[in-house]
């Protein structure tokens, strides 16, 4: 007797030739639904219809077509069980061998903002993930395939796959089933969901590998790059135009630089240039060259082999600033044709096009010992008419935008976190100290005399007025800072006595 496949896709890549190689090589006889099987009958194969095995009509508009004993028998039976052996007799099921099934588009179908509900809840599989999941299960009698990708993979065995072979498809088979499930509820938990009730009982995430990776933050550590979501987006989707792979770090270091030049519209010339995550150049310009050379000298040492976020396409005069030292990364969101001719003279240099830099994941996760931590992103706006004015010298406009040019760079530093800023490019940059002083005599050090009238932006407020009277003698005007301490009035003394300005924003920034 012919051995039994179950062939149900809604993907067809690759299917014509699967069932050929079945039929003609390896003794199968075909049961296929719906549009697969006319889709297989049209070719000229032989196939026979779920409707016409088992007896029942699809129904429902092919809402119920496969869910049916004589299918979920054939599949769930143990063939080693006399028992069940004896109740496939009975019932005339056939074993099936082989099934193959990949799944309604649920997750390409609701990347379109246009659809409905009802549009996606018509995408939502029921027969698919309930044959999956049921031939998984039984992996030890029969093969489950849910992808085109393996599809060679298993005629390679020859007609006789080996029981690991058959384990590893049934892995595959229900990560597969799970990220599908999990698409699913993330949809309808965008609808729902609200920032304030973001604390789900259950919390999963899946993602689909995109490639290896050589090694994670150190030589001796694997990792790997996942998108999440069927359909490429934020770094999946960018076009990476020259340049060696990316490493683990590489694209830590550039989401790090994307949520940075994300805070700048792209109606004002912004670079930022990173190292390790934290910003060791920012400046916005009224060029784009312009921007990136006044970030490039905020700190030169630093910005040797650092990574470049540009919120404009990259032209002629930033490509040839670019070039003039050793870079790891450039991502933009686009670049003209003479910069990319003067760009690929440095043909190790990653250069990266991303069109949307401003949208990133609206979540953090923080794996611990036994579990994980997760947060909403920190995407709160700056905005500059909540701030409290709290010192006797109020800002001047140029004043007021340098002290939100600042704000926003000392947001994406590790904390304890200080910048200073002069003429909206940052002098002096305090990342990741122990104390908020050391932080500020870190910046005020880089800074040296270009101090002279700058500002200051701490992430964190001020416990004592240390940082202040050090801020003032090294010429620093203006400062802006949360404020919430309890010995905030000693700041604000200070302050008024050595003449600075200082706002308070309500808000702190801390990037742990």
């Amino acid at each position: 007797m012919k051995r039994l496949a179950l062939l149900s896709v809604y993907e067809k890549t690759g299917l014509l030739e699967l069932a050929k190689e079945l039929i003609e090589n390896f003794n199968f006889e075909i049961i296929s639904s719906g549009g697969t099987a006319t889709f297989l009958q049209a070719a000229g194969l032989p196939v026979t219809s779920v409707s016409d095995y088992t007896g029942a009509p699809e129904i429902l508009g092919g809402r119920v077509k496969t869910l049916h004993p004589r299918l979920y028998g054939g599949i769930l039976a143990r063939r080693n069980l006399p028992e069940d052996l004896r109740q496939m007799e009975e019932q005339n099921i056939r074993p099936f061998d082989l099934v193959v099934v990949n799944l309604y588009p649920f997750e390409k179908t609701v990347a379109d903002p246009k659809i409905t509900l009802d549009q996606a809840i018509e995408q939502i599989d029921i027969g698919g993930p309930t044959l999956l999941r049921a031939a998984a299960k039984n992996f030890a009698h029969l093969t489950v395939l849910c992808d085109p990708i393996y599809y060679t993979k298993y005629l390679e065995q020859k007609g006789e796959p080996s029981v690991d072979f058959r384990q590893s498809m049934a892995l595959a088979t229900f990560k597969r089933t799970q990220a599908y499930d999990l698409a699913i509820s993330n949809y309808f938990s965008n609808l729902t969901l609200s920032e304030e009730e973001m604390t789900p009982y259950y919390w999963t995430l899946s993602g689909q590998i995109i490639q290896p990776l050589r090694y994670g933050e150190n030589p001796h550590q694997k990792a790997a790059w996942y998108k999440v979501g069927m359909n490429p987006s934020g770094w999946s989707s960018a076009e990476q135009l020259q340049g060696k792979e990316l490493s683990y770090n590489n694209l830590v270091d550039l989401e790090a630089a994307r949520r940075l030049i994300a805070e700048f519209p792209s109606s004002q010339p912004a670079a930022a240039i990173l190292k390790h995550t934290n910003p060791c150049g920012v400046a916005l310009g009224s060029t784009l060259a312009q921007a990136y050379t006044k970030a490039f000298n905020a700190d030169s040492l630093s910005a040797f082999g650092g990574i470049v976020s540009l919120n404009q396409s990259i032209d002629l005069d930033t490509a040839q600033a670019l070039i003039k030292t050793f870079l790891e990364c450039i991502v933009a969101p686009g670049c003209d044709p003479e910069a990319r001719e003067v760009l690929a003279t440095k043909s190790n240099l990653r250069v990266l096009l991303l069109s949307n830099l401003i949208s990133g994941s609206n979540f953090s996760l923080q794996m611990l010992a036994g579990g994980f931590l997760l947060q909403s992103t920190d995407t709160i706006a700056s905005l500059p008419e909540q701030w409290k004015i709290v010192t006797q010298k109020q800002p001047s406009p140029e004043q007021l935008q340098e002290l939100l040019f600042a704000w926003k760079v000392v947001k994406h530093t590790k904390s304890n976190a200080i910048v200073v800023t002069k003429d909206l490019a940052t002098l002096g940059v305090g990342a990741g100290q122990m104390n908020r002083v050391g932080s500020v005599e870190i910046a005020l050090a880089q800074a040296q005399n270009r101090a002279a009238g700058a500002t200051l932006a701490s992430d964190g407020f001020f416990p004592f007025d240390d940082s202040v009277r050090k801020a003032a003698a090294a010429g620093i005007s203006a400062i802006v800072q949360p404020g919430g301490s309890v010995r905030d009035v000693d700041s604000i003394k200070a302050a008024d006595e050595l003449g600075l300005v200082m706002l308070f924003t309500g808000i702190r920034h801390f990037l742990h």
